[in-house]
């Protein structure tokens, strides 16, 4: 893309009232259920077509994924690449968590009388995010991590660390944008939108949760655990019980799009201190310490 172009691009997008206008005051389930369809579409020629617009918004990379053997026929294929082996490499640092997807770093920090940060003056009730104040009971006092993956981003996630699925409540719900403009507009945006809450249990017994939530474009979710794909025109909660294991590292499952997902640790588990606001992680890079991590130190 030409640095004018480019330029012309992040002006128009940065506009933040034209930006929440285009992507909000829109019927935004009608065209997350378009979207869905459109990208399921197989034609290698509209895909080419539709990669080129999409990179006229974004600065969509493929140089590090791994092409399927047919090629990209549709663009679910290029929202769900895998990436070529060893492009993301898993950090082995003992007692530690890493990162489940790589992502852009949101709102994060303690867990503060059962509240979390959306954004600068806006909080939510971890309780109603998982739909469920029992299932957020781990978490209380605890602390989280948001992360937030655009769309031009490698779409699938992985375990932060060996653990064990026990639960996953998929939360029916709208699909607002989940950048930051809509972030400090739009009052418990999370608990708003499509959203599955997987519980998981480490080796030890230690609770971790993931909360991925859905966004305009994007509300299916695959995960593997289930062997099935959680789109949002099904009524929900649904509430999956489970007893599935992933090694640390070992894809749990993708997104069809960008989206966000928000890691819950109970107390003790620590997140890391040179996590900031903005900031790109990778998956494999670490988030957070465990307590036996602590006493190395």
């Amino acid at each position: 893309m030409s640095m004018k172009l480019a330029r012309w691009r992040d002006r128009l997008t940065q506009q933040e009232d034209l930006n929440f206008l285009l992507t909000n005051r829109v019927p935004r389930l009608a065209l997350t259920r378009f979207m869905g369809w459109y990208a399921g579409i197989e034609s290698p020629l509209l895909t080419r077509f539709s990669v080129a617009l999409w990179r006229l918004f974004t600065d969509l990379d493929l140089s590090e994924a791994q092409p399927p053997e047919r090629g990209y026929r549709s663009l679910r294929d290029v929202f769900t690449r895998r990436l070529k082996p060893g492009m993301r490499p898993i950090a082995t640092t003992p007692a530690t968590v890493v990162s489940p997807c790589d992502a852009i770093v949101g709102a994060h920090g303690p867990v503060t009388r059962g509240m979390a940060l959306q954004a600068k003056g806006m909080d939510y009730r971890i309780a109603e995010l998982f739909g469920d104040a029992t299932r957020a009971a781990p978490y209380l006092n605890g602390s989280y991590l948001t992360l937030r993956l655009t769309s031009s981003m490698y779409h699938r996630f992985h375990a932060p660390a060996d653990l064990r699925i026990e639960r996953v409540t998929h939360i029916a719900g709208d699909t607002w944008n989940v950048n930051p403009i809509a972030l400090k507009r739009v009052e418990r945006l999370f608990c708003r939108n499509v959203r599955a809450a997987v519980e998981c249990q480490l080796p030890d017994g230690t609770p971790i949760a993931l909360v991925p939530v859905a966004a305009i474009l994007v509300a299916s979710l695959r995960l593997h655990a289930l062997d099935l794909t959680l789109r949002p025109d099904h009524p929900g909660p649904h509430r999956f019980e489970g007893d599935h294991a992933h090694a640390r590292g070992e894809e749990m499952g993708w997104f069809e799009q960008g989206s966000t997902i928000i890691v819950f640790l109970p107390p003790g588990v620590n997140l890391s201190a040179g996590l900031q606001v903005g900031d790109r992680i990778r998956m494999g890079e670490v988030i957070a310490q465990l307590p036996s991590a602590d006493g190395d130190e």
